[in-house]
């Protein structure tokens, strides 16, 4: 990629016309048209289209900009349907004044016109929006034991031998990401699968140990935790919690969803030892880890997954004095009684030049798959004692759907198991119904991941979202039909095809800190379904490669009511972009993973290069 900037006045529009005209296909005709006239899309398309042009006065207006910045050459991919490919994308002002041939683009270049010179191969496309992921628990996840690769149990065992080695006495040694069903063989000892607190008293016996999960709903800690928290034999876990035993009834350390807090209430205790000043670094440190992962993976805008008031009410502080590093619209978090209280001045639409948006309350209403947490209308095929756990009374979801509906919030329910996602859909329809509408209100299920096929219907004749993460599907899979068996798994699991064929709208991301925050494993795993060792997870449930790139830029904008502002590059919007090493409408499907971003440009500055 060359960058130049011009410094003589131009004479004509040849000054920009050395490439000739585009030659390419338009990107529309690559793909079948049944995928784009799919029910419901033609509303989206209309408000897409001219949604936008209210923050755009005139044509005449724009062309009176001359332009900070170009972006022309390679392949230019617009997301927008009415120019799906442009030669050259003009910006001014943070917002993008032109898109078309360099001949058109010429009006608007003056002497001081930076140019982004795309080679062949390289392609720029809108920045990519995370769909569903934890911003701070992103951040806070890379000040930790990173434990996602390890392929033992004892792996884990010496990375917190080595942490305790340098750690001062009585100190938390903190981790995140094992997942015992990736692992090359079961611990020993283990109960359910789940190894004990055994090996880590050994090797940490004067440190209290809290080791979380991949999925964020499990976690392991040690005797000297357990002791910190008062958890004994007689214990019991909160509703929606299990807290496992061995054979003599002993606690072994592995506490379930809601049960984790017995733990994290006693970490909590003592980080209120920290001062003022130090818990405000850690969550400066915390954006600034995650904004430098977002934007060296075409991160521009996060749509955060629940934070508490207190934090949002700091993020906004830090949004208004312009150090956010990424666009970040939130879901608010917290005890019903607070979010009540807080809902009427929470409300906040684009703030710091959009930076913070707030506008939609989220609650959890099952657990996870992987550690056997997903609500399910039947018991898990490998442990048939168990349908999963409620983790939240549906009388508090239907309080927040009443609440969403009073403030005009969007509600945001995470709910993977085909039960929880059926009850969640059965309080979306009565809330919906109880006040329609003409215009959606977008609420939606984060995750969606196991649904009953008679229920898949039901998001597009409701307008639900299905916020889901394509990179759940091919790193889940290895235990999927263990815990669900063929059939359930086959018709039910990550039914990204059936969805979009019933109208529904699909939205991307990875759920950081849960998986990598790389946008392209996502995107590969949405267009291939296929495991690291070569098979595919029932490929007939794929996406197109239209539509996973939408997944993740203008569907994931329509499921924030940001689609005026975001998701494609049309005039108007946002200069919000980024510029990548290939084609990934071209490139073998089993390499889009592999991707790298060169530039990506925020609000019309680059903001990030690769070395």
């Amino acid at each position: 990629m060359r960058t130049t900037v011009l410094r003589q006045r131009r004479n004509s529009s040849a000054d920009l016309s050395g490439h000739g005209s585009c030659s390419r296909k338009p990107f529309v005709s690559r793909f079948p048209s049944k995928n784009i006239l799919r029910i419901g899309l033609l509303r989206r398309l209309f408000v897409i289209l001219f949604g936008g042009l209210a923050l755009w006065p005139s044509v005449a207006t724009a062309q009176t900009l001359v332009a900070d910045r170009i972006v022309q050459g390679g392949t230019i991919l617009t997301m927008d349907p009415s120019r799906p490919e442009v030669e050259a994308v003009a910006m001014a002002r943070g917002r993008i004044i032109a898109t078309g041939s360099l001949r058109e683009i010429a009006s608007v270049v003056g002497p001081e016109t930076e140019v982004l010179q795309l080679e062949p191969h390289q392609m720029a496309l809108p920045g990519l929006i995370e769909g569903h992921g934890h911003f701070l628990g992103l951040g806070e996840s890379l000040m930790m034991l990173r434990l996602s690769d390890a392929e033992t149990w004892e792996e884990i065992v010496e990375r917190v031998a080595q942490a305790a080695a340098i750690t001062p006495p009585g100190q938390w040694i903190v981790g995140r990401g094992w997942h015992q069903s990736k692992w090359k063989e079961p611990p020993q000892p283990n109960v359910e699968g789940y190894p004990t607190a055994k090996r880590l008293d050994e090797v940490a016996p004067n440190h209290p140990v809290l080791l979380t999960h991949a999925s964020g709903h499990m976690s392991m800690a040690n005797g000297y935790a357990m002791r910190l928290a008062g958890v004994t034999e007689q214990t019991q876990p909160p509703e929606g919690g299990e807290i496992l035993h061995d054979a003599s009834g002993k606690p072994i350390g592995v506490f379930r969803e809601t049960a984790q807090a017995l733990i994290g209430q006693a970490q909590a205790r003592d980080d209120q030892r920290l001062t003022p000043e130090q818990r405000v670094q850690r969550l400066r440190q915390a954006v600034e880890l995650a904004g430098r992962e977002c934007l060296q993976h075409g991160i521009t805008s996060f749509q955060d997954a629940g934070t508490p008031v207190s934090q949002l009410r700091w993020l906004r502080r830090q949004a208004l004095a312009g150090e956010l590093p990424v666009r970040l619209w939130l879901m608010v978090r917290d005890d019903l009684d607070a979010v009540e209280k807080e809902l009427p001045g929470l409300k906040s639409i684009g703030l710091g030049n959009d930076f913070f948006t707030v506008r939609a309350i989220k609650l959890s209403i099952d657990g996870a798959l992987g550690p056997h947490g997903a609500w399910l209308l039947e018991p898990y095929q490998d442990l048939p004692t168990s349908m999963g756990l409620n983790t939240i009374p549906i009388e508090a979801v239907e309080r927040a759907a009443g609440l969403a509906l009073k403030y005009d919030y969007q509600l945001c329910v995470h709910a993977i198991g085909d039960r929880a996602n059926r009850v969640t859909l059965d309080i979306f329809e009565r809330a919906l119904s109880s006040q329609p509408g003409p215009v959606s209100r977008r609420w939606r299920i984060e995750h969606a991941q196991h649904l009953s096929p008679s229920d898949i219907p039901r998001f597009g004749q409701l307008g639900v979202i299905a916020a889901m993460q394509g990179i759940h599907c091919t790193s889940d899979a290895v235990f999927v039909i263990q815990r669900l068996g063929n059939l359930r798994a086959k018709t039910g699991a990550y039914m990204w095809r059936s969805l979009l064929d019933g109208g529904a709208v699909v939205t991307n991301g990875t759920d950081a800190p849960v998986e990598e925050i790389n946008p392209f494993l996502s995107l590969q795993a949405t267009i291939t379904r296929r495991l690291a060792d070569g098979t595919q997870f029932f490929p007939e449930q794929a996406m197109t490669r239209e539509e996973a790139l939408r997944s993740y830029t203008i569907d994931c904008a329509y499921a924030a009511f940001e689609e005026s502002s975001k998701g494609s590059l049309t005039p108007g919007k946002l200069a919000d972009m980024i510029i990548i090493d290939r084609n990934l409408l071209n490139c073998p499907a089993e390499t889009i993973g592999q991707t790298q971003v060169l530039k990506t440009i925020l609000g019309g500055q680059v903001v990030y290069t690769r070395n």
